[in-house]
C-alpha cells in the first residue's frame, strides 16, 4: 500500500499564496472566506478590507445582476475567461481575465471561487498596436509603402528550389486565394509575404499580427474590433480586418492562435463577414489572408494546435521556404549582401571574409537561418578594423581558435570542427544516431562511419 500524504492547513495556505493570480472565495451566503494579496493588489485594497465581508458590501459598485460571483452562486454554472476592465480603488485601470467556479461538496453548494489573471500590460500593449496600425492604415501608400518594406527583388537566392518557391509566390500574388507559408524561424516568411502583397493589385494596407502569446480574448478584440460598452472599459475600435480592408492581413504563427479564435477566423474566410465584439450587426470586408506557420503542418495538426478545417481552408496556396542549410549555395551571396548593408550602416570598408573562415561559416548548421547569419555578420562588422573579416571577428563561432587557424593545416581544422559538431549533435540527441544524423543533415550510415573513427570513449553505443 502506497503511503498517503495529507496537506496541512499551513501547506495549503502557502500553495494558495504562491499562485500569481487573484483568488476570491466566498461561502454560500456570499461572505468572503479567502482573499489573497494578488486579488487585493488588483482591486487597490487591503486583504482586511474584504475578508469576512459580503462581496456586495466590499464592492458596492457591484450588484446581484452584474456580479459574476452572484451569478455562479445562483445558477451553479461556471463562467470561464470573462474579460473585465475597471478602475480600482486607487484609480488604476486594470484588465483581467476571470474564471468563476461553483464549489460543491457532496452535491451541496458550499460557495464560489473567482480566479483573476491580470492582463493589464498585454491589454495596454495591444491597444498601442491597434492605434499604430490605425495610423499606418490612414497614411498614404507613398509615405509608408502600404505598411511594407520588401518586394521580390529583396529575395536573394540562386538556389533552384527557392527560385521555384519565389516563382510560385509571384504567381500567387495575382490570385485572391488564401496563402499558407511554412518555414523555420528566420527563413524570411514575412519578407515573402510582403513581396506577395506588393506584387498584387490590392490597394489597401498590409497588416501583420503575430498570434503567439496572446490570450484568446485579447487576440479576438485585436482582429475583430470592439463596440463601446461590449465589456467594461471597451471602446469603439476597428479591428485588423477592418484596417486591412482592400489589402492583406498576415497572421504569423497561426499554429499558436487559440482554437476558439481559429473557429471565428474560419467563418471569416468562408463568407468575408466580421462582427465587432458586442456589435449587433456584421460588416463585409475584402481582405486577403496570408498565414504563416513555423512547424510542419502535419505536426501542428496531430498536436491539435491547428484546426483541420482551417488548415484546408488556408492551404489553397502552400509555400514551403527551405531552411538555409538546404540552400548553402546562397550563403556566400547573403554574406556579401550583409557586409554591404553594414558597411553603409557602420561606415566601414569591409570587402570580404578570409576563405578559411568563410568555409567554416558555410558549414555551420544555421538553425536560426538567414536571420542568424545576418546577426553573426552584424556582430563581426561591429569589431572589424580592416578590409577583410577574419576568425578573430567571429569569437562566438570560433572560440579561442583565431591563432590556431593561422598556423594549423585546413584539413585538421575542418576535422576538429566536424568532430565538435558531431559530438554536440549526439549529446543533443541523447545518443540517438538517427536523430543526430537528421540534425546534421547527413545519412545515418555516414554518421555511423564517422563515429567509428572516433576513440571508443567518444562513440555512441
Amino acid at each position: 500500500m502506497k503511503p498517503t500524504i495529507s496537506l496541512t492547513n499551513g501547506m495549503f495556505q502557502a500553495i494558495l499564496e504562491s499562485i500569481d493570480e487573484g483568488i476570491h472565495v466566498v461561502n454560500s451566503k456570499g461572505l468572503t472566506i479567502y482573499y489573497n494579496e494578488i486579488a487585493a493588489k488588483h482591486d487597490g485594497l487591503e486583504v482586511e478590507d474584504v475578508l469576512g465581508k459580503h462581496y456586495l458590501e466590499a464592492f458596492p459598485s457591484l450588484s446581484k445582476e452584474t456580479s459574476t460571483l452572484s451569478h455562479v452562486l445562483t445558477t451553479r454554472k461556471a463562467i470561464f475567461n470573462k474579460d473585465q476592465t475597471y478602475r480600482n480603488m486607487k484609480g488604476r485601470l486594470i484588465s483581467t481575465v476571470n474564471t468563476t467556479l461553483p464549489i460543491e461538496v457532496g452535491g451541496e453548494l458550499e460557495g464560489a471561487v473567482e480566479i483573476a489573471r491580470d492582463i493589464s500590460r498585454i491589454k495596454t500593449l495591444s491597444d498601442k498596436v491597434m492605434e499604430l496600425q490605425a495610423k499606418i492604415s490612414k497614411k498614404t501608400a507613398m509615405e509608408f509603402d502600404n505598411g511594407t518594406t520588401y518586394t521580390f527583388d529583396h529575395i536573394i537566392t540562386g538556389d533552384d528550389a527557392f527560385q521555384r518557391v519565389k516563382a510560385r509566390a509571384e504567381k500567387a500574388a495575382q490570385l485572391p486565394s488564401p496563402v499558407l507559408v511554412y518555414g523555420e524561424t528566420g527563413t524570411g516568411k514575412e519578407l515573402i509575404v510582403q513581396a506577395i502583397h506588393n506584387a498584387s493589385n490590392r490597394s489597401g494596407s498590409f497588416i501583420a499580427q503575430n498570434c503567439a502569446a496572446l490570450p484568446a480574448s485579447i487576440l479576438e478584440s485585436i482582429l475583430f474590433g470592439t463596440t463601446k460598452g461590449s465589456f467594461t472599459g471597451a471602446e469603439e475600435r476597428e479591428g485588423l480586418f477592418e484596417l486591412a480592408d482592400g489589402g492583406t492581413l498576415f497572421l504569423d504563427e497561426i499554429n499558436s492562435m487559440p482554437i476558439d479564435v481559429q473557429a471565428k477566423l474560419l467563418r471569416v474566410l468562408e463568407d468575408g463577414v466580421i462582427r465587432r465584439i458586442g456589435a449587433g450587426k456584421t460588416r463585409k470586408v475584402d481582405v486577403r489572408i496570408v498565414a504563416a506557420i513555423n512547424e510542419e503542418p502535419d505536426a501542428a495538426l496531430e498536436a491539435k494546435r491547428l484546426r483541420v478545417d482551417l488548415f484546408y481552408r488556408l492551404n489553397v496556396i502552400y509555400l514551403r521556404l527551405p531552411p538555409l542549410r538546404e540552400r548553402r549555395s546562397d550563403i556566400p551571396e547573403l554574406m556579401d549582401h550583409f557586409i554591404h548593408k553594414y558597411n553603409v550602416k557602420f561606415g566601414k570598408q569591409v570587402k570580404s571574409i578570409e576563405p578559411r573562415t568563410a568555409m567554416l561559416l558555410n558549414e555551420r548548421s544555421w538553425h536560426g537561418n538567414v536571420r542568424e547569419l545576418e546577426h553573426v555578420i552584424q556582430s563581426a562588422m561591429n569589431f572589424a578594423e580592416g578590409e577583410v573579416l577574419t576568425s578573430i571577428d567571429f569569437p562566438m563561432l570560433l572560440p579561442e581558435r583565431g591563432k590556431q587557424l593561422e598556423s594549423e593545416p585546413l584539413r585538421e581544422v575542418l576535422l576538429r570542427t566536424e568532430r565538435s559538431l558531431i559530438e554536440k549533435a549526439m549529446v543533443d540527441a541523447e545518443g540517438n544516431v538517427k536523430k543526430a544524423a537528421k540534425q546534421l543533415c547527413i545519412p545515418r550510415q555516414t554518421l555511423q562511419y564517422k563515429l567509428s573513427k572516433f576513440p571508443k570513449s567518444q562513440s555512441a553505443e
